[in-house]
């Protein structure tokens, strides 16, 4: 059999296929797998770990040279991230109607689930179509993780005070570290360099269909239309923006569409909203279940709204990440 042809010819199949197997596992068996040990420290609880060593050697293949073009593509995205989700929470508070709700979304949905990216599914975009300066970025994304910057837009809005504790700087080192220790061992010996750059693409299905694993398509139902919606436009609008802000750049715009997806943690976030103002509360349940299916949302459309995007590009006769990694390397020369 030749799976691995197979999945190759499909846009993004080494990601895309072993995350929505493990997800409609995960929706009609969701403790076929839950069963301890091995199994379910691999195909289960192992998303973490996985994502952590790949980017460590990841991390391995950053030349120090290169280093600046990874924090400026990182401070690109989260920016672009954020100023389009705040711009749409904005307008939604503007139009929403005397139920707080516009097109039955909450407002705060809008921000939490348009400003945060879930960052398992961005490095496995950038790495099968990216480059070690798109995989190296993720250190600083990993800022937009959590309700602070959600938090930020509504206070910038007056909607409420700044309130301190929702960025937590050890979360960062600890998204950072294992991109630094490979970044270390990879500069000191090129020999470990070569070593630690074949689990990079090796590593990507086995995350792929851990992070299936925490896909439950019955969100979709439970946050209704009004939450698919809100996926949708999480992945076409922010999506979009990444994409031509990266090829402004000249930098792979592949890397930038893989922003828009929506993170899990997300889901947390009008908790935490309205226990810091309690003038959320009345919506926060809504806004919790449209984000969840927002997340669930995009982690279906985004791989697909990828292929669409690495397909228009190859028509144009562009092969990726090649094309892209000799521009990167005219930029840090």
């Amino acid at each position: 059999m030749k799976i691995k042809a197979t999945l190759e010819r499909i846009p993004g199949g080494m990601m895309v296929v072993p995350l929505l197997l493990a997800a409609i596992l995960n929706t009609v068996a969701p403790d076929l797998l839950r069963i301890g040990n091995f199994t379910q420290a691999l195909f289960v609880d192992g998303a973490g770990t996985l994502i952590a060593l790949f980017l460590l050697c990841t991390g391995a293949q950053i030349n120090l040279k290169t280093v600046g073009v990874s924090l400026g593509k990182g401070a690109t995205l989260l920016t672009v991230k954020w100023v389009v989700g705040a711009a749409f929470g904005l307008l939604a508070y503007f139009l929403a109607g005397e139920n707080g709700l516009w097109l039955g979304l909450a407002p705060i949905a809008i921000i939490a689930a348009m400003t945060n990216s879930n960052g398992g599914l961005y490095i496995a975009i950038v790495g099968q179509y990216g480059n070690k300066t798109d995989r190296a970025a993720y250190s600083l994304l990993a800022l937009n993780d959590g309700p602070f910057f959600t938090m930020v837009a509504l206070s910038i809005f007056g909607a409420m005070g700044f309130v301190d504790g929702l960025f937590s700087l050890t979360s960062f080192i600890a998204v950072l570290l294992p991109i630094a220790v490979g970044m270390v061992l990879g500069n000191l010996d090129e020999d470990m360099r070569s070593f630690l750059d074949q689990g990079s693409s090796m590593l990507i299905p086995f995350f792929a269909f851990a992070l299936g694993m925490g896909i439950d398509f019955g969100k979709i139902i439970e946050g209704g239309l009004s939450g698919v919606l809100l996926g949708v436009a999480t992945t076409l609008i922010t999506g979009t923006a990444g994409y031509y802000a990266f090829k402004a750049f000249k930098w792979n715009p592949i890397a930038g569409a893989a922003e828009g997806s929506t993170a899990g943690n997300a889901v947390a976030t009008p908790a935490a909203i309205a226990a810091a103002n309690a003038s959320f509360a009345s919506v926060a349940d809504l806004a919790t279940v449209q984000v969840a299916a927002s997340t669930v949302t995009t982690a279906v459309l985004l791989p697909i709204f990828v292929g669409f995007l690495v397909k228009r590009l190859e028509r144009k006769g562009v092969q990726l990440p090649e094309d892209y990694q000799e521009i990167n390397e005219k930029v840090t020369a």
